[in-house]
């Protein structure tokens, strides 16, 4: 299957994939996971533009901030950083797994630039597999089954995908820099917070997520006052890989209505 297009571009030194164009009125940010990148989103970007909307996704920068600043906290400074050097003055926040977590601080920080926000499989409440516990062994019989847990169908842990995980543990500067992302996500929650959040906000939830189960997502539910929640069946932790046309379909539905909600003028 061919693959959505999105094109890759910088901005400041900052490096970000686009696709859609810029005058389709309010843009979304994707952010992606821990030891993702744009790619994460690939089947996402083409129909979104389709669809009329101009979609952006910056390489978070989990393996080149200083070190003192490789957290959580960093992170959401960044994407504030980001959309202001885009002109954004609001966007569509979206996010998955650690991305999710960083959404929901950014629209708990700065709700006045939150147009919407869209959580699927985000950290926050708290995670079964964190980061730190592949660290430990290198050999590929023992990684398989844990990336694995990834998905609700193993076939998607391919072996480049073994291969990338690989290279990011035996590179020292990256692994250290990953466990220290995994400590800062033990220790800024978002539970106590939620209700900061006013956008309108959707849930897309694996509903074999085993990473962020299906109780992560119904406390988000119950946090984030008037939020939608949708079960997408067959599907773990990264609906928009696993479960992409569904995914790309309540995405959509939910973006169109939230337009169709705002005042004329």
């Amino acid at each position: 299957m061919t693959q959505p297009m999105y094109s890759l571009k910088s901005i400041d030194g900052i490096g970000y994939a686009e696709a859609g164009s810029s005058s389709s009125g309010t843009p979304i940010v994707l952010l992606h996971g821990m030891m993702g990148d744009a790619d994460n989103w690939r089947h996402v970007f083409g129909p979104l533009a389709t669809a009329g909307f101009h979609v952006v996704c910056p390489i978070l920068p989990v393996y080149t901030l200083p070190l003192r600043n490789a957290n959580l906290d960093g992170v959401v400074e960044f994407v504030v950083s980001f959309t202001q050097k885009m002109g954004m003055d609001r966007a569509v926040i979206a996010g998955n797994s650690l991305g999710g977590h960083i959404a929901a601080l950014y629209a708990i920080r700065h709700p006045e630039r939150v147009d919407s926000l869209v959580l699927t499989g985000a950290s926050g409440i708290y995670e079964v597999e964190m980061s730190t516990s592949i660290m430990r062994r290198k050999d590929r019989d023992y990684l398989r089954p844990r990336v694995a847990k990834t998905f609700f169908d193993p076939i998607h842990c391919t072996e480049e995908l073994l291969d990338d995980v690989i290279e990011i543990i035996n590179n020292r500067e990256k692994a250290i820099r990953l466990i220290k992302f995994a400590r800062s996500v033990e220790n800024t929650p978002v539970r106590d917070d939620l209700d900061k959040i006013k956008a309108p906000t959707l849930l897309l939830w694996g509903k074999n997520d085993e990473i962020t189960p299906p109780d992560v997502a119904e406390t988000f539910r119950a946090g984030i006052q008037g939020a939608t929640l949708h079960w997408i069946d067959q599907c773990g932790h990264v609906p928009m890989l696993e479960q992409p046309a569904e995914f790309c379909a309540r995405l959509i539905s939910f973006l169109q209505r939230v337009a169709e909600s705002k005042p004329v003028g």
